[in-house]
């Protein structure tokens, strides 16, 4: 390895390489079995004798912090790893403070450590991505494009892939764009992050659903945006609640996130009329439409849009990977210069090679035939969670209609909030997640009920996490919270 180590200035050369190897053993820069630098390479580095460097390389063995094997090298000793915890845990607050609403974001922890019966929402089933044709499709992209890739590309996505998700929308959503009317994003939240840059000034009001997805949320506040919490019924978003001076709207019209509700045409209309009376854009999150399991699907707001209000956001994190951070935006022409430079600036573009296999697998009919698949598979979970709630749960819950997504919701019938929240927890203890609707409260109107994601659980597991539930509901009645 190649050691950084600095002289300049310094006297008692040995004495100072030992020094900052020794430290960089104590910080956890160099671990246990890593091999340092022969001597007579790091002499020549340093422009220093040999013997120095073997002095310091001497003091190091003497002291149990390295061994030196003949004709092998010099390796880091397993005794400096306590020492690197410690080391660690001893660092001092410096002075550099953020600002205050970084305080309030909270980390995502749901994922690290996974539950044995996991209903939490938005992921989706890794044992389903096709590992084969996706590696082969990688292979094949590195192999012809490695120097082309070797430069940096266009903020805006690769042409190839912008021209492939404008045909997947146009034939499964019936969103008609152009090209150069998408951008490439790392997911939606970036997706998000740049439209918001593009059109929200500090200050500016911009109104979310309650109960909603509170990412987009926070990172709208920490954009200097003022959030305005609007509640949702059993038709959507209430458009009639949204104030004045409202710069922008976003929704999640088509499977409303968490209460699974999907907005009514009359619902989607007003909205549209409402933003062009009022001058206010509408950021459309059509995070997991694909997924359609009964009846007709509804149009995205997008498609009745004649006067350019919507701005159209999807992802591949639900029908793919979230690990592969690809996502879209398709905007009006009015903004896609802008959009453009935004993504430039937020991180110039998405991974190229990704993008490339991307287009193919769309192109080549692959992620058809992946849909079909998943949908498939999901409609079954989305059965048996549904008939459940419907049967076991309904002395407790009332199951909100839904025929699209990954997961149902379903209100309590009497249990207040706190009840519930004591629920989840009792569920978790005993390895079964959920997410509960309070979390998603974006005003004080917390309302009691419970989220059950289905995309990343086995269909064997559900009976039993269900069961588990059960217990945990009638448990609760009779013990209170």
């Amino acid at each position: 390895m190649s050691l950084h180590i600095s002289l300049v200035g310094r006297k008692q050369l040995s004495v100072e390489i030992y020094r900052q190897i020794r430290d960089a053993m104590v910080k956890g820069v160099l671990r246990q079995g890593d091999r340092l630098p022969p001597s007579r390479e790091l002499a020549a580095t340093l422009s220093v004798s040999r013997m120095t460097v073997t002095l310091a390389y001497e003091r190091l063995v003497a002291e149990g912090l390295a061994s030196s094997r003949v004709g092998d090298g010099t390796f880091v000793n397993r005794a400096v790893a306590h020492m690197s915890s410690e080391s660690r845990d001893r660092r001092v607050d410096g002075p550099l403070r953020p600002q205050p609403i970084w305080r309030a974001v909270p980390l995502p922890a749901a994922f690290a450590d996974r539950a044995a019966f996991d209903f939490w929402t938005g992921i989706p089933d890794a044992s389903l991505f096709p590992n084969t044709t996706w590696r082969r499709l990688l292979a094949r992209t590195l192999r012809a494009h490695s120097s082309a890739d070797g430069v940096y590309g266009d903020p805006a996505g690769l042409p190839a892939l912008r021209e492939a998700i404008a045909r997947h929308v146009a034939i499964s959503r019936g969103v008609i764009a152009s090209s150069d009317e998408v951008t490439v994003t790392n997911g939606t939240q970036q997706a998000l992050d740049v439209i918001a840059r593009v059109l929200l000034s500090r200050g500016d009001r911009i109104a979310v659903e309650d109960p909603g997805y509170g990412p987009p949320r926070r990172l709208f506040e920490t954009l200097g945006a003022r959030v305005v919490a609007v509640p949702v019924d059993r038709d959507g978003l209430v458009v009639r609640s949204i104030p004045r001076n409202v710069r922008a709207v976003y929704v999640t019209p088509s499977h409303q996130y968490p209460t699974g509700v999907s907005m009514t045409l009359d619902r989607r209309q007003a909205l549209l009329a409402w933003a062009d009376r009022h001058n206010a854009a509408i950021l459309e999150d059509d995070y997991d439409s694909e997924f359609r399991f009964e009846d007709r699907p509804l149009e995205p707001i997008r498609t009745l849009d004649v006067a350019d209000r919507v701005v159209y956001i999807g992802s591949f994190s639900k029908t793919l990977l979230p690990g592969l951070r690809l996502g879209f935006l398709i905007a009006p022409r009015s903004l896609r210069d802008a959009v453009h430079r935004a993504k430039f600036l937020a991180d110039w573009h998405s991974p190229t090679p990704l993008q490339r296999v991307l287009a193919r697998f769309i192109d080549d009919g692959e992620f058809a035939r992946h849909l079909r698949r998943l949908n498939s598979v999901y409609r079954e979970r989305h059965a048996l969670v549904r008939d459940r709630l419907l049967t076991d749960f309904a002395d407790h819950l009332d199951l909100i209609p839904s025929s699209t997504g990954l997961h149902v919701a379903a209100r309590a019938r009497t249990a207040s909030v706190a009840r519930i929240e004591a629920i989840a927890q009792r569920a978790l203890a005993r390895g079964v997640a959920i997410q509960t609707w309070s979390r998603f409260a974006a005003s004080d109107r917390a309302r009691a009920g419970i989220v059950l994601g289905y995309g990343g659980i086995r269909t064997s597991d559900i009976q039993r996490g269900l069961s588990i539930l059960r217990e945990c509901f009638d448990s609760s009645r009779e013990t209170g919270p």
